[in-house]
């Protein structure tokens, strides 16, 4: 079967290819995940705790499989690991949304949890081989405008066909993956493959490997302890906010007349809204924020940003508008993406070129481990109690995060790292 995949019946060009790919990608994504949750919530008829497991499993998957479909696009093929991940990941949301019972999904976010592992890395690993390291970065860059558009449109697709029903957007968002698959056996060019060398490929030894490094990394230097510490937290308290706020708008809330009460119209108008504050933000913390502020002290804006996170899931549970809860969802999605280019420099300017793979793994890693460890414990809280007091304890267990970021300081003139190795 794979050996079908491995060459194009009508070869075409890698970058328009990689664009259209892309795009189509974006737009299923976002056609998918604007209204899921509310479909999970008002058809399927999942509950909190079910509502957060589904969830974990999905993180579960992604964390169990990313080793072993990567061997996959490392030893024998970047284009059939695509095309195999994006079939999956199409048949995922297609499943769940026909079947919609709680069975179907557990095992459509398995599959599109897998499916996403074949694309993960072994996307831009393609198109780097086709088109060169030197020509990559203009490429990713107008792949990010296009996505941007794409996923615009997505959002606005979802509200139009979640008036017919809310399983309608991610039943077409599952046809259009595997639509977009058959194209890819169709058309994807793969002309400048070569297996990864063994020293390279991601491995459980690798993982290993990277466990240990970043453990002696964190005992000697104090910004590396703190960014996982900072990303663990996050992701214990981050699973039950994304899983439930929509719950809680429903529950507590009627829709507004405005978009004529009906709610896959209103979290289409939520979605979008979101997506601009988020996007200003970025660029705010990006291109308007002081650089001496970023420069001399990181740590202010991030922990302010953090403590917007925390205030802002809070506020979510305990307030009794609609307007101010959406705000705070807003709030927290634009602290998010403000914080995000500033952590990101910190990081690589305060660790040496060998060790800042290693600790960016290790981030990603326990933030994925303290969504699965998190998740359910509080989605049962949920069940139990309600929902806020969920949130209210998913925001005191982030609180500490403000406090571990400022106390990471910057030495004048040194780079964090050298003084931690110092002391």
């Amino acid at each position: 079967m794979l050996t079908l995949l491995r060459r194009p019946l009508r070869e075409a060009e890698a970058t328009p290819t990689f664009y259209v790919l892309t795009a189509v990608a974006a737009f299923a994504f976002a056609l998918c995940f604007t209204l899921n949750l509310v479909f999970q919530y008002r058809v399927v008829g999942l509950d909190p705790f079910q509502m957060v497991l589904v969830g974990t499993v999905l993180e579960a998957t992604c964390f169990l499989f990313e080793v072993p479909t990567g061997l996959v696009a490392d030893l024998y093929s970047r284009r059939v690991s695509v095309i195999v991940g994006f079939f999956l990941v199409g048949a995922g949301f297609a499943y769940e949304g026909v079947a919609a019972t709680f069975g179907a999904a557990i095992v459509g976010n398995v599959l599109w949890g897998i499916g996403y592992t074949f694309t993960s890395g072994a996307l831009q690993a393609w198109i780097t081989d086709e088109v060169g390291e030197e020509a990559v970065a203009h490429v990713f860059t107008r792949e990010t405008q296009i996505d941007l558009t794409a996923g615009v449109v997505g959002t606005l697709a979802a509200g139009a066909l979640g008036l017919v029903a809310l399983r309608v957007p991610v039943v077409v968002a599952g046809a259009t993956l595997v639509l977009l698959a058959v194209g890819l056996w169709v058309a994807m060019p793969e002309r400048h493959f070569h297996p990864t060398p063994r020293g390279e490929r991601e491995t459980f030894g690798h993982l290993r490997d990277q466990l240990v490094a970043g453990l002696r990394l964190a005992r000697r230097r104090r910004v590396v302890r703190a960014f996982l510490l900072v990303s663990l937290l996050a992701g214990l308290a981050s699973e039950v906010f994304d899983r439930l706020w929509r719950v809680r708008l429903l529950d507590t809330f009627a829709m507004p007349e405005v978009f004529g009460g009906d709610e896959a119209i209103a979290f289409t108008a939520f979605a979008l809204v979101g997506t601009v504050l988020a996007l200003l933000a970025s660029l705010a913390s990006g291109r308007w924020l002081p650089r001496r502020v970023v420069d001399t002290a990181p740590g202010v804006p991030v922990a302010i940003a953090a403590l917007a996170q925390v205030a802002a899931v809070a506020g979510v549970a305990l307030v009794g508008n609609l307007w101010l809860a959406l705000a705070c969802v807003w709030v927290r999605g634009a602290a998010m993406a403000f914080s995000a280019p500033i952590e990101a420099t910190w990081v690589n300017r305060n660790l040496e070129g060998p060790t800042r793979a290693t600790v960016l793994s290790m981030t990603s890693q326990a933030n994925a481990v303290g969504q699965v460890v998190g998740g359910p414990p509080l989605g049962a809280l949920a069940t139990r109690t309600s929902i806020p007091v969920a949130l209210l304890v998913a925001a005191v267990v982030q609180l500490p995060s403000v406090l571990v970021v400022l106390r990471v300081r910057r030495v004048a003139g040194r780079p964090a790292v050298e003084h931690d190795a110092a002391r």
